[in-house]
């Protein structure tokens, strides 16, 4: 479902000295780019590599962001392993740029004369406390709803895609679509799992949902944390859901044979979708409108680890990527949502549908509030605490809790790995 299918977290460590470095014949270079999802940097990675004929560019490329940031950690802790340029997610980057001996700051090598290529809040989010700027911004991620066509026809729901997402204006509007669909026994279910709508719903409500900017924990007393956790879990509890774990194989397969009818889609979602569902399901989804606020979930950021053998290089292509050509690249081939504000405006991204989904005006859609678009603060335990609330509600869409008992289970989870247990 990725760009390069390489498997799994473990491919970090397929190079066991890290980085490239320059070869014994010839004084070439070879590069490693260590990636997650479907980055879309194929074009430009092309580009790259004839513009600089001594450069041999390596993608290592991992489906899920949760098998992807603990190698990476790994790798940064061994000083050895990780990539010469290494993707960060967005709610990861307060717990890697903490750590800023492990990568190059790059306002040491006129990186403050990039600043105007991005959203003032992405420009901000790629620099550490202490103002060093350890990463350029990627994409960022507009949110909208992937539906399947052929099973709402079958339900008797709407299938037109502004009357769809006029009928589910907030999410119990959505949810009872679910509950309609469901009633029609279409053999698939509505949602495949919860979990991905908690993190949508999540970033709708923005602030600060996990940790504050001390790194204090307070989900309990943020109303809109627990206000996302019952809206997901009351998804689970009327029976939405077909339990297939997102990213696994069955999920993979379910949306492969049709197993379920919608999905949340930031702009990066249509990527790993389309690489997923293959040929065969063109035209079987389109892209609506998404119930409530629009919100930003994902987006990320490159950096060069300070371990890397090939500095300079490694530099320059993370420029070369994340430049507005690359971003309008990666758009024209995984709909990756551009950071850089000229791009979000260039006609190639505004007008841009896509065929896949049956034409849908994608660019439209996803550029009408990315300028507007404001971020969520992921502390430095994100990642953590985000795996303990995705067990938590898989395990009550999976009847093995109750609602109140998986709310309990990721609140001790946060304490734990916060250390405030």
């Amino acid at each position: 479902m990725a760009t390069a299918m390489l498997g799994s977290g473990a491919l970090l460590l397929a190079t066991a000295c890290g980085g490239g470095g320059d070869s014994a014949d010839g004084g070439e270079i070879n590069l490693v780019l260590d990636t997650f999802g479907t980055p879309g940097y194929n074009a430009r990675i092309q580009a790259f590599e004839e513009e600089h004929p001594d450069v041999t560019i390596e993608e290592r490329n991992v489906a899920d962001v949760a098998d992807y940031t603990p190698q990476l950690q790994q790798n940064l802790a061994a000083g050895s392993g990780a990539g010469d340029v290494v993707m960060v997610e967005e709610a990861n980057v307060a717990q890697f740029y903490a750590q800023s001996d492990q990568f190059v700051d790059l306002n040491d090598h006129n990186g403050a004369e990039l600043e105007d290529n991005f959203l003032p809040w992405k420009w901000d989010q790629g620099h550490n406390s202490d103002g060093a700027l350890l990463g350029l911004g990627t994409d960022i991620g507009s949110m909208s709803m992937c539906y399947n066509m052929p099973l709402f026809e079958d339900a008797g729901l709407p299938t037109d895609p502004e009357e769809l997402g006029e009928s589910w204006e907030t999410w119990d509007d959505f949810i009872a679509s679910g509950e309609e669909f469901m009633d029609a026994e279409t053999g698939a279910s509505f949602v495949s799992t919860v979990q991905p709508y908690f993190r949508a719903v999540l970033a709708q409500k923005g602030g600060e949902p996990y940790q504050n900017r001390d790194g204090e924990l307070i989900i309990e007393q943020q109303q809109s944390t627990r206000d996302a956790y019952d809206t997901v879990t009351e998804m689970a509890d009327v029976g939405l859901s077909g339990s297939l774990q997102i990213w696994s194989e069955e999920w993979n397969a379910g949306i492969q044979n049709n197993a379920f009818a919608t999905l949340p889609c930031p702009a990066w979602m249509l990527g790993t979708l389309e690489d997923t569902a293959g040929d065969e399901g063109t035209n079987q989804w389109n892209v609506a409108s998404v119930p409530g606020e629009g919100g930003n979930w994902g987006g990320s950021f490159l950096s060069v680890p300070s371990q890397t053998e090939n500095q300079d290089m490694a530099i320059e292509l993370a420029k070369f990527l994340t430049s507005k050509e690359g971003q309008l690249s990666a758009w024209e081939e995984a709909n990756l949502l551009p950071s850089n504000p000229e791009a979000l405006k260039d006609p190639k991204v505004t007008e841009f549908t896509r065929g896949y989904f049956n034409d849908a005006p994608v660019g439209e859609i996803f550029s009408a509030t990315a300028l507007e678009l404001e971020p969520i603060y992921f502390g430095p335990d994100t990642q953590a605490i985000d795996d303990g609330f995705r067990s938590a509600v898989e395990s009550v869409e999976q009847g093995q809790a109750s609602p109140e008992e998986g709310w309990e289970a990721a609140l001790q989870e946060a304490e734990r790995a916060t250390g405030e247990g």
